[in-house]
């Protein structure tokens, strides 16, 4: 397929699925609805008719919507170009790596096969962790090093040694985080198309952008570590937070001092926000903000998709999130807090500035 046709049946594509967008705006109108009537709206049909428990269920549902999502993703896919497609699947990798991490916690606490299995999504081949020796690892360690030898080796590789050295499952995980947006930050480089490029840059750049910043402020200030050891944990990103921006705002000496150093419109996205959660939630807006704004105005076909399977995977999220309220039985304000229409809040605020 050419690059004209390739673009023309990727715009027509996205179009035509752009219009079952929800939207951040539109959100509060779903709320009136049923869990029932959610499912329908979204294509799950009568999924919650199923006999079962309200954990089998919101199970069930989430489950659901990521296949959704995945078989969106896989029209898309079709006439990319080997490069267009590594990245797309690439982010949508992620769903893969918790179960990775589902997998590699189960090992560490010793849980039955069984259970373990249980909660790991049902992904198709281009996403999923297809080894079943997976399963029949004694250990952590033993699993990672039955993952070298496949597609995710140097993941794998970097996990196990970071492990084995630290033997904490929270350095592990932090580790898999890590190869996942360096894995996303390097593909983006390598588009052909400099249409594509500079808007993909901006899209994939955001989201390792908005990880950096989250990493920075948790390891540095609220998990104390040093400077050098928090500037290993981050991704340079092919947009705001390049390589020399990190490595100054890792040497500064307070959370204030941070937001105050970051480029706009970073800083007075944040220059306000007191905690950790409010942070997340004005950054995921931001986030939000650039892919509606790349499917709206954007020219290239590959680019606009990657805004799309964004959007759609955020109003996914959002859906699960009213339904598993729903059967809850949450009450409003904590649904409004979880959706992120409302301010975040948090029992412990930023320590005052040193």
């Amino acid at each position: 397929m050419s690059s004209a046709a390739k673009n023309a049946y990727l715009n027509t594509r996205v179009a035509a699925k752009a219009t079952q967008l929800i939207g951040l705006k539109n959100v509060k109108q779903l709320s009136q609805m049923s869990p029932h009537e959610l499912c329908q709206h979204i294509g799950l049909g009568d999924l919650l008719d199923e006999p079962g428990s309200v954990r089998s269920k919101s199970r069930a549902v989430e489950q659901g919507l990521i296949q959704v999502l995945l078989a969106d993703l896989a029209v898309l896919v079709r006439p990319m170009s080997p490069e267009e497609r590594g990245l797309v699947l690439a982010w949508a990798r992620k769903y893969a790596l918790f179960n990775l991490k589902t997998l590699l916690r189960g090992k560490i606490r010793q849980l039955d096969q069984q259970e373990i299995r249980e909660n790991l999504y049902d992904l198709p081949p281009q996403v999923r962790l297809s080894n079943e020796d997976l399963f029949r690892t004694e250990s952590a360690v033993e699993l990672l090093r039955v993952l070298e030898s496949g597609p995710l080796s140097l993941l794998a590789r970097q996990a196990r040694e970071i492990y084995e050295k630290r033997q904490e499952a929270f350095a592990l995980e932090a580790a898999i985080d890590q190869r996942y947006y360096s894995e996303l930050a390097r593909r983006v480089t390598r588009l052909g198309d400099p249409k594509a490029d500079r808007q993909m840059r901006s899209l994939i750049g955001s989201l390792v952008d908005r990880a950096n910043i989250l990493w920075l402020l948790r390891f540095r200030f609220a998990y104390g570590l040093p400077p050098s050891e928090t500037f290993y944990q981050l991704v340079p990103s092919p947009n705001l937070m390049y390589r020399q921006r990190l490595l100054d705002l890792v040497s500064l000496e307070n959370q204030a001092q941070v937001i105050a150093g970051l480029p706009e419109p970073l800083r007075s996205l944040l220059a306000d926000a007191d905690n950790l959660m409010e942070s997340q939630r004005r950054l995921s807006q931001y986030c939000y903000g650039i892919a509606r704004d790349v499917l709206r105005h954007g020219h290239s076909g590959v680019a606009r998709a990657m805004a799309y399977l964004i959007l759609r995977e955020i109003d996914l999220q959002l859906t699960f999130t009213l339904i598993q309220s729903r059967l809850l039985n949450l009450p409003a304000a904590y649904v409004d807090l979880a959706l992120g229409l409302s301010p975040a809040i948090c029992a412990h605020n930023w320590p005052d500035a040193a």
